[in-house]
């Protein structure tokens, strides 16, 4: 038995978002924190480090892990960026104002996360009769990078769980599909000439605009095309380009240009589609004009980032859980990505469920309603329960 001192719900939440995890930092430090907490608790953990060993996720079980049917509670570590946003308080400090936390990460996860460690007393207090496994990851705000390893680990070492719950901010609502996303940087190199000799130059600029308007084409076909399914806001696949840099001088004609840019499918829509015909259009239709005036002049699109869509899987075991335990009727779909695409791909039931708004999320003064933490404390309870066997 464990003499360990707890931490409340408010004392984990205050601690987690202390730590300036924005994706391009480091996260070992909290990591360290949760790994203290844990060992504070008896219950050993283990990490998954990346290449370099500057991040790392971390899993650990309470109860009996050879046991199948276990639940996941999912989470990520890392927060977006606070730089250029306009703060009325410390981003990485907790600021409680009219029932409401304050701070980085209060909605986009780390109170989902602190809440599960908060509950970690009553768990012990209880002989489980189901596990419960946390998993905490790195880096989902640029891909969902960090939970690819994990997953590859608990589908090797666990029994398959019955479901994962990954804590995303959903006022608590039952979210059982949402879309997926790819993200690319294609760059267009042109040749550089004066400005006066446009024939003797290639124009990155102009190519790519040509290339942002197919874009903007098949955003509008999307539209169109709309969501069979009726169940997502905005209601079709959606297309946008976030950042365009090219050009050095306005009398100089621009060799390079690059720009980013993002998809959002709804479930059932071929996620390849886009990405095909934005490539057959830059290869087909805008490669050859400018190959005819410098061979060297090429386009060049990477992935970025990819994350799957999150399919409805209804009556499935962690839409039957996890709707008891949230005391909740139906289910919902949202138009964000999360891990949940990538866990149910290894054939683990998931759903998304976690305390705040996603309307709060990667804004400043990013808040969680003190009603809200109020409401996954209870769920914690409930799920204690249901692992107990009660």
């Amino acid at each position: 038995m464990t003499h360990a001192r707890p931490h409340s719900a408010r004392e984990l939440i205050d601690r987690l978002v202390s730590f300036d995890t924005v994706s391009r930092n480091s996260n070992l430090a909290l990591i360290d924190f949760i790994e203290d907490y844990l060992a504070d608790h008896g219950i050993a953990s283990r990490r998954v480090s990346n290449e370099d060993g500057t991040k790392a996720n971390l899993f650990a079980t309470i109860g009996p892990a050879e046991r199948a049917g276990g639940i996941v509670l999912s989470g990520h570590t890392d927060v977006v960026p606070v730089d250029g946003q306009d703060w009325t308080s410390d981003p990485f400090e907790v600021s409680e104002r009219d029932g409401r936390l304050y701070g980085r990460g209060t909605s986009d996860m780390k109170s989902f996360i602190a809440l599960g460690l908060a509950a970690l007393p009553d768990f012990l207090a209880r002989e489980l009769q189901v596990p419960i496994h946390f998993a905490l990851s790195y880096d989902e705000e640029v891909g969902c990078l960090g939970v690819r390893p994990m997953i590859d680990e608990i589908i090797r070492g666990l029994p398959r769980p019955q479901a994962v719950i990954v804590g995303e901010p959903t006022m608590m609502k039952v979210i059982n599909a949402h879309k997926s996303i790819h993200s690319f940087h294609t760059t267009v190199t042109g040749l550089e000439a004066h400005s006066s000799a446009t024939d003797e130059g290639v124009n990155a600029i102009a190519y790519a605009s040509e290339l942002i308007g197919f874009l903007n084409q098949l955003a509008n076909e999307m539209r169109a095309r709309g969501d069979k399914s009726g169940r997502f806001q905005p209601p079709f696949t959606t297309l946008s380009i976030g950042v365009i840099l090219g050009g050095t001088a306005v009398n100089i004609i621009p060799r390079k240009c690059t720009f980013s840019w993002e998809y959002r499918c709804v479930p059932d829509q071929d996620p390849d589609e886009i990405l095909a015909r934005f490539t057959d259009y830059a290869h087909s239709r805008v490669l050859p004009r400018m190959k005819a005036v410098s061979p060297d002049a090429h386009i060049e699109t990477i992935l970025r980032a990819a994350s799957p869509g999150l399919r409805a899987e209804d009556g499935s075991s962690a839409e039957t859980l996890v709707l008891k335990l949230a005391r909740q009727n139906a289910t919902e779909a949202v138009s964000y990505a999360t891990e949940a695409g990538l866990f149910q791909i290894a054939d683990i039931p998931t759903v998304v469920c976690g305390p705040g708004d996603i309307a709060q999320a990667h804004k400043p003064d990013e808040f969680i309603e003190l009603s809200q933490i109020a409401a996954c404390e209870a769920f914690m309870q409930r799920l204690a329960a249901f692992a107990h066997g009660d």
